[in-house]
C-alpha cells in the first residue's frame, strides 16, 4: 500500500516561509510525477506545483517566484519551499502522486494515483 506522508505546515507571518515536505513508501516510484494541492475552507482543491519524473517542474502562476518544488535523488521525497508567504496561501496542502509519462495532469486532480493526508499552512496578517 502506497503512503505520502507530509511535514512542515505550521504558523507563520505574511512574508515568511516555510518548508513542506513529502515522503513516499510502499511501492517504486519509477515514472512518478509528484506534486501539491492546496485546499482552503469553502474552496476547490487546486493544483500548485509538480516536478516530473524527469525532473521537469510545473507551477500556478500566483506562486510563480515564491515556491519552489524539488525531489531528493532516490525521488520518493519531494519538497515545497514557499517564500514570501501571504494570507491567502493559507489551506490545507497536499502531496500527490500520479504515473505520467509525459506531463503530469496539472489541472486534473481526480487523475493523480495516490495522496497524503494534508498538512495546514496558515499565515497571518
Amino acid at each position: 500500500q502506497v503512503h505520502l506522508v507530509e511535514f512542515g505546515g505550521g504558523l507563520v507571518q505574511a512574508g515568511g516561509s516555510l518548508r513542506l515536505s513529502c515522503t513516499a513508501s510502499g511501492r517504486t516510484f519509477g515514472g512518478y510525477a509528484m506534486g501539491w494541492f492546496r485546499q482552503a475552507p469553502g474552496k476547490e482543491r487546486e493544483f500548485v506545483a509538480a516536478i516530473s519524473w524527469s525532473g521537469s517542474t510545473y507551477y500556478v502562476d500566483f506562486v510563480k517566484g515564491r515556491f519552489t518544488i524539488s525531489r531528493d535523488n532516490a525521488k520518493t521525497r519531494v519538497y515545497l519551499q514557499m517564500n514570501s508567504l501571504k494570507p491567502e496561501d493559507t489551506a490545507v496542502y497536499y502531496c500527490a502522486a500520479v504515473y505520467a509519462v509525459d506531463s503530469p495532469p496539472i489541472a486534473t486532480p481526480s487523475r493523480w494515483d495516490y495522496w497524503g493526508q494534508g498538512t495546514q499552512v496558515t499565515v497571518s496578517s
